[in-house]
């Protein structure tokens, strides 16, 4: 070092050059400090490794689970070296064939040197009189997995192992035991015994809630809970229909081309306000269909404007782009054009467009009936295969000769009680209609066939056709089911309900079929197109 020039601006101490201002050691301390950075790993200041970009420690990292090593001539830590030494101690079991500890005495691993449990001789079972190894209750395995008595005795236990058991317990028990399988009712007491187990609430309204799963199904498990709880008056409903109709509405807008989805979303909600206030007020609010098929209009409007027209925006669109869209599926215009006119008078309201395309559109078409009847030989075919064929399923027969014969919808036939239909008079009361129905000897009989099928299951919903997932609950068979019930023989179930109706009104008063219907009577004058009376007929 030369002549001492000034003292150093960090520490004081001589400088002894003359373009500097500090001293040789703050200066090598300020050139390490600049080459460190932090640690992305452990946030100290160090210098960084060019491969990992990490400090020296931290670059040392297990080759198997990735965790730190202390020592540099190290590839693995402790805990996987450990690991690694304990597995490089196994050798294969001759008698299992797996890796283990062998023992010297016998040269087995360790689960294959300890003797097993004796296994209980034999016994008589009461129930079958075989000589089966006895499972309990004097009972072998399988007639023990049969035993009416499981559930109720799975019921006891978890009475015993609760400190606070509610008092609906053992009506649940025998709830659930009526209604499904032994081993079934055994699962579900189960289910119960880990919610009641928990720290949360034991009320009836929360159990309800944590017993759903998430998901487009709540579950059997809490079907069962809300069956339970509806019919003894501890709970209310839950909203799962509610939450389906809302997810099947989500997923139309989702389907909606992003530029044109701001709008059908708010189409929708503005849908929603007024469905609950009509329930409010209790006027007649849309169904959940109806706002579904109208998200399915709006989407497909969307996906034909953006693919086939090229216009992403709503204020773009004019007549010639609607009449393109109707002209698709013509069949169903007169349906999309209620819809649209909807939604184009709400947009305007928005300002999301200034002027309505369809406003001054009108969709022309004959107001008569348009679709498939059935010949007199197709009906006597079908008459005769749900009458005397034994392979067809009950459900099937019943629904076809309903339809055949009196005109019953799907919707009479699935929401069908058992406390509907009178078995002295032999009338059944079908949805809306204002008197009982009389059945004639054939329909008759189908439907004694049905209600024998039902006998079979142990269900105590009060339905006449009750399914495989609707034997355990109270609600009716599903819309698809019903859908699919007449596939077999060939015909949709509007086919021939309305091959009866155009049969009666153009033999009978169309306000008596009306009115014996629970119609409308404008309904069925739709069924008199083409008709001429043939007494004003020229002779």
């Amino acid at each position: 070092m030369g002549k001492r020039q000034r003292d150093c601006v960090t520490c004081g101490g001589p400088v002894g050059y003359r373009d500097r201002r500090h001293c040789c050691r703050c200066r090598r301390r300020m050139q390490e400090q600049a080459a460190k950075a932090a640690c992305p790993s452990c946030g100290k200041d160090r210098v960084l490794q060019e491969d990992t970009g990490r400090c020296i420690s931290c670059s040392r990292v297990c080759e198997q689970c990735g965790h730190p090593v202390r020592a540099a001539g190290n590839r693995l830590c402790r805990d996987c070296r450990g690991k690694a030494e304990r597995l490089a101690a196994q050798q294969p079991c001759p008698r299992c064939g797996k890796p283990g500890y062998l023992r010297e005495d016998t040269g087995w691993c360790g689960s294959c040197s300890r003797p097993g449990p004796l296994k209980q001789p034999p016994r008589i079972c009461r129930e079958c009189g075989q000589l089966r190894r006895h499972a309990g209750l004097g009972l072998c395995s399988a007639c023990w997995q049969r035993h009416p008595g499981r559930p109720f005795i799975r019921g006891e236990h978890l009475r015993d192992q609760l400190s606070d058991p509610p008092a609906w317990l053992e009506d649940f028990v025998a709830h659930v035991a009526a209604r499904f399988c032994v081993s079934r009712a055994c699962g579900l007491v189960t289910d119960l015994g880990r919610l009641l187990s928990d720290e949360h609430s034991n009320s009836p309204q929360a159990l309800l809630e944590r017993a759903r799963r998430p998901g487009r199904s709540m579950g059997s498990f809490a079907r069962a809970l809300e069956d339970f709880f509806t019919l003894s008056g501890l709970a209310l409903p839950t909203d799962q229909a509610e939450r389906l109709a809302a997810g099947r509405r989500k997923r139309r807008i989702d389907a909606v081309p992003e530029p044109l989805r701001p709008a059908v979303a708010a189409f929708d909600a503005s849908r929603m306000r007024a469905q609950n206030r009509a329930r409010r007020a209790g006027t007649r609010p849309r169904s959940n269909h109806t706002l579904e098929t109208a998200l399915s209009i709006l989407r497909d409007l969307a996906r034909f404007l953006t693919e086939h027209r090229g216009k992403d925006d709503w204020a773009l669109i004019d007549v010639h782009d609607i009449e393109a869209f109707l002209a698709t599926l013509p069949k169903a215009s007169k349906r999309r054009l209620v819809v649209l006119r909807q939604f184009f008078r709400f947009a305007r309201s928005q300002h999301i467009v200034l002027i309505d395309p369809t406003r001054t559109m009108i969709v022309k078409e004959r107001s008569g009936f348009r679709g498939r009847t059935l010949t007199l030989d197709q009906q006597r075919e079908l008459f005769r295969r749900w009458t005397t064929d034994e392979h067809v399923h009950p459900h099937e027969a019943v629904m076809g000769m309903l339809a055949l014969l009196h005109g019953a919808s799907s919707t009479e036939v699935r929401l069908l009680q058992i406390t509907d239909i009178d078995p002295a008079a032999q009338t059944v009361r079908l949805g809306k209609r204002p008197h009982p129905v009389p059945l004639d000897p054939a329909s008759w009989t189908v439907l004694q066939r049905c209600l024998a099928h039902r006998e079979a299951w142990p269900t105590s919903n009060p339905h006449v056709m009750v399914t495989k997932g609707t034997k355990a609950g109270r609600s009716p068979a599903s819309t698809a089911y019903l859908s699919h019930v007449l596939d077999d023989c060939g015909y949709p179930p509007r086919t021939i309900r309305s091959t009866r109706l155009l049969d009666l009104v153009n033999t009978m008063d169309p306000k008596l079929v009306a009115a014996a219907f629970g119609m409308d009577p404008q309904a069925t004058l739709i069924y008199l197109a083409d008709h001429v009376d043939t007494g004003r007929l020229p002779s």
